[in-house]
């Protein structure tokens, strides 16, 4: 026996959660997962945006763009397709993340239950 907390071991803090099995054990469809899929990419796509655009307003913007009120217009729309481009050539991993994590929270939810003839309780 210890006196103190147990420190959590590098393997066992990346072991998932374990979820609910069983018949009433929801289970994601294939749309459902091509739907999570499709909305955390997005949402990455978003993200990436978001942190993208800070960078290119600190940059000069002599030269090439040449500065002025076009540019400022079109920047934004170039920061976005950057980052659909980092998106779908399989981005930084957040997509990933939301979407395991998004199958998870549904296994987790528990379906109601069905009676003998099939109809839900």
């Amino acid at each position: 026996m210890t006196d103190g907390p147990i420190p959590l071991s590098a393997p066992l803090a990346g072991a998932p959660l374990p979820l609910r099995t069983g018949v009433n054990a929801a289970r994601p469809t294939d749309q459902g997962i091509d739907e999570a899929r499709r909305a955390a990419e997005e949402f990455e796509t978003v993200f990436l945006g978001e942190m993208l655009g800070p960078m290119f307003e600190s940059l000069d913007t002599d030269g090439l763009g040449g500065g002025g009120m076009g540019e400022q217009i079109f920047r934004p729309m170039l920061v976005e397709r950057y980052a659909e481009a980092i998106s779908r050539s399989g981005g930084v991993g957040i997509a990933d993340s939301i979407v395991r994590e998004l199958i998870r929270m549904q296994e987790m939810q528990v379906m109601p239950e069905e009676s003998d003839d099939g109809a839900a309780r």
